[in-house]
């Protein structure tokens, strides 16, 4: 069973940055970063391809966040820059069993397996 450890969360003012890390075992899948704001339901935030060489992103943070995988330490990133108080919420890094990110990448019900989260809060 693959078991999914996200850090890296934390405080931050507006326009300033943080990377969240996402530590899997068994490492062969794409992977996928969701959110949840309180009161509001999970949204998908972006995907990596099990090599790598695909990315998905929501519109509301493209050009802001970036996707990444080192395969060799098992490990997905998420880069988060100029960040904003609408990104606070509690992140999730998650992955089914297929190497490719779907069309809907952004439905969790594509995904298995997920972490505990991290939280992330922007102060204006």
């Amino acid at each position: 069973q693959l078991q999914l450890v996200e850090s890296g969360g934390g405080l931050v003012q507006f326009g300033g940055s943080l990377r969240l890390s996402c530590a899997a075992s068994g490492f062969p899948y794409a992977i996928g970063w969701f959110r949840q704001a309180p009161g509001k339901e999970r949204e998908g935030v972006s995907c990596i391809s099990a090599s790598g060489g695909s990315t998905k992103y929501v519109d509301s943070v493209k050009g802001r966040f970036t996707i990444s995988r080192d395969n060799a330490k098992n490990t997905v990133y998420l880069q988060m820059n100029s960040l904003k108080p609408e990104d606070t919420a509690h992140y999730y890094c998650a992955s089914g069993r297929s190497l490719a990110c779907a069309s809907n990448y952004y439905d969790s019900r594509q995904y298995v397996y997920w972490g505990q989260g991290t939280q992330v809060t922007v102060s204006s």
